[in-house]
């Protein structure tokens, strides 16, 4: 007599399917806390939004702010979605340009910081070492060169108007049917507004009391997105990761987009690859355009902040989203599809990678010199140049 046992039925499926929407429900406090932000700057500075932001006037000083931002943060996500809060609240784009610029930056110290988990390894902390810092030397490039050309031309605010200006409809000021999101984030926003004014909370007050609260929602959403996606798809990824990164290029580009998409990290995304590099797998050329990717992916989240945005300024936070995209897409053509430029990255990367192994203090010099010595070098040239 032959016995057939059917194994019980996995949960996983389930489990999986209650993760998403958890995530699903993170989304949605994400949104509301990016318009408790644009609702909190416009209640606390009124007209005098540009005053607030007078420290950041400077460009050089913008790239700055997001880049220590970013990195003591460690997430570009958070940093760009208070970035896009801030814009609907009144803070000028082409303040908010060069912050976004520094968060691309600030973001790829996390690499750095996964590279020395080979610190003891020698060859595989040099290749893993060169893994994370070719980032870090691809978005210095890209501030090098796009930042002056946005000084003197404006060309990515220029974009980023025409983009949104087509996505909007012309050149209406609000995103209009564009904005599907505006009838689910409102209610509780005003709500809270109600909340705090029915305690007696001025306007000044409550506005102040939304941007700290929305800021910190903020980090608390990304950080258990973050979580939760990981679980959900970090395993795919690696899966992923071997299929594409090899394939080329093209395919590397790609598959880092996609993963970052899917994760919402950069930081996660590439520092999956460092120890894939650090142990061979991969060489450098092929981790190379899979960051890239990541950089585009990253902007996912200050596009999908933008969604929760209604009113006069709706129109300038979609700009700045559109911004940080064009700013990615553009770097990514420009830097690594010209053959002269492509290389530069890599062979900084594996010059500094050479001169940490021979002796570990040049690690701490690059973060030292990248993270606090250039900034002050780079406010000084602005202070010198009337920036």
């Amino acid at each position: 007599m032959t016995y057939t046992v059917t194994e019980p039925e996995s949960p996983t499926a389930s489990s999986n399917g209650a993760q998403w929407f958890v995530v699903l429900g993170l989304v949605y406090l994400l949104l509301v806390a990016v318009g408790m932000i644009g609702t909190g700057f416009k209640a606390a500075a009124g007209d005098q939004a540009k005053d607030l932001f007078a420290f950041a006037s400077n460009p050089v000083t913008g790239v700055i702010v997001g880049t220590v931002a970013t990195a003591l943060i460690q997430s570009s996500s958070t940093v760009t979605s208070i970035i896009v809060g801030l814009v609907a609240g009144g803070l000028p784009v082409e303040i908010a340009i060069p912050m976004v610029m520094g968060a691309n930056m600030g973001t790829t110290i996390t690499n750095t910081i996964v590279s020395l988990g080979h610190v003891r390894q020698g060859e595989e902390f040099r290749r893993a070492f060169a893994a994370a810092t070719v980032h870090d030397f691809f978005n210095l490039f890209s501030i090098f060169i796009f930042l002056p050309l946005e000084i003197m031309f404006g060309f990515l605010e220029k974009i980023g108007q025409t983009l949104a200006g087509i996505l909007v409809g012309g050149d209406s000021m609000a995103v209009g049917g564009f904005n599907f999101i505006k009838p689910l984030v409102k209610p509780p926003v005003n709500l809270l507004k109600d909340v705090f004014h029915g305690m007696g909370a001025n306007d000044v007050v409550t506005g102040v009391l939304f941007i700290i609260l929305g800021i910190a929602l903020i980090f608390v959403v990304i950080t258990f997105i973050g979580k939760l996606l990981k679980v959900l798809m970090v395993g795919r990824a690696k899966a992923i990761l071997h299929a594409a990164v090899g394939r080329g290029p093209v395919s590397g580009i790609f598959s880092g987009t996609a993963i970052t998409v899917l994760v919402q990290s950069s930081s996660t995304t590439t520092s999956l690859v460092v120890p894939l590099a650090g142990s061979g797998v991969f060489s450098l050329k092929q981790i190379y355009p899979f960051t890239l990717g990541a950089n585009i992916g990253t902007c996912i989240t200050a596009l999908l902040a933008a969604t929760a945005v209604d009113g006069g300024n709706a129109v300038f936070v979609l700009q700045i989203a559109l911004v940080h995209l064009s700013y990615n897409v553009i770097g990514v053509l420009v830097i690594y599809g010209l053959p002269f430029t492509r290389n530069i990255p890599i062979r900084a990367a594996e010059w500094l990678a050479d001169l940490a192994v021979k002796n570990k203090v040049y690690v701490a010099a690059y973060i030292g010199t990248v993270f606090f010595i250039l900034p002050l070098v780079l406010i000084g040239i602005s202070q010198i140049m009337g920036w």
